[in-house]
């Protein structure tokens, strides 16, 4: 499939509320459906919802039983794979003939632990695999846990390779070489950065890689947490705590469509496979431009792109 269009999502899921917010995706799904789209991107954990403006009661040497109960909430909420949820996207998946990503709080039936997660759906139905963040950012890390190589997945699919990174990692070089190095021609880019500058970081990653980028964030305002939870946010935030920044861009670092801001919306744009061999002629990270006997590298258990 060389051409075909692609849909990234801004949009307001419902808070700490999985169910809800699943109702929201479908939505979108719908949406995405009607516009052709053949490869969705969701937010950044957007289910429950990224979590801005907390500090799940927490400063440095002390946490409070309120907090606790924050997490417990945000715990409860969150997505345990092969559960409901994700059973429910494989569905509409197929029945949409549609790949999906979409970020999630992972929660692990094991241990309990909390990761900030990309979940990859085909589009016969099936939850090909996901990734976790490898290294939560600033505060994030008193509600995720860390991921590590054996998730830094990719995949081989009928619209191409296919893989991402989440929010800063995206500003690891390491951990970019390691989705560059599969051959990745898709790359997805969920976050909860809303600067300017973010933006900036992703028209260099499209023409770092020369690849495709799909930047998607989510738009949530105070008022959109539930009421008991208004009262715990952190009351030198803006109203307006992400005002999204959702972008597509092509491999030679044009804007296709957006950056949208301050409101909810469906970006799509056209993938044209051929695109990505002419930016190649005159610059390819892991080919003509590589310098493998310069430079060596290696990332410890990084799985095998996995073919659809």
């Amino acid at each position: 499939m060389k051409k075909f269009k692609v849909g990234c999502v801004q949009a307001t899921p419902a808070l700490f509320d999985k169910s809800k917010t699943l109702d929201i995706v479908f939505k979108w799904i719908q949406k995405a459906a009607k516009e052709n789209v053949k490869l969705l991107v969701f937010p950044e954990s957007f289910i429950p919802a990224y979590p801005a403006g907390l500090g799940f009661g927490t400063v440095v040497g002390s946490r409070t039983e309120a907090g606790r109960e924050q997490f417990r909430e945000y715990w409860e909420n969150s997505v345990e794979i092969g559960a409901e949820e994700t059973q429910q996207i494989a569905k509409w998946a197929k029945e949409h003939d549609m790949y999906i990503t979409i970020g999630v709080t992972e929660k692990d039936s094991i241990s309990k632990t909390l990761y900030c997660t990309i979940l990859y759906f085909s589009a016969k139905g099936e939850l090909m695999g996901k990734h976790r963040k490898l290294k939560p950012t600033a505060a994030e890390r008193l509600v995720w846990g860390e991921g590590d190589g054996t998730t830094l997945s990719t995949y081989d699919t009928k619209i191409g390779k296919l893989g991402g990174l989440i929010c800063w990692e995206n500003y690891m070089p390491l951990a970019r070489v390691a989705m560059y190095q599969k051959g990745v021609e898709i790359y997805v880019a969920p976050t909860a950065d809303s600067r300017d500058s973010w933006n900036s970081s992703l028209i260099h990653i499209a023409c770092e890689g020369r690849c495709y980028v799909i930047g998607s964030n989510q738009f949530i305002r105070k008022s959109n947490y539930p009421e008991h939870l208004q009262k715990q946010l952190a009351e030198d935030r803006p109203e307006i705590l992400s005002r999204g920044g959702s972008v597509i861009i092509s491999p030679l670092g044009k804007v296709l469509a957006g950056p949208l801001y301050n409101e909810e919306g469906l970006l799509t744009a056209e993938i044209d496979h051929d695109e990505i061999i002419r930016a190649k002629m005159d610059f390819d990270v892991i080919g003509h431009y590589a310098r493998n006997d310069v430079f060596g590298f290696d990332v410890n258990g990084q799985p095998d792109m996995k073919k659809d």
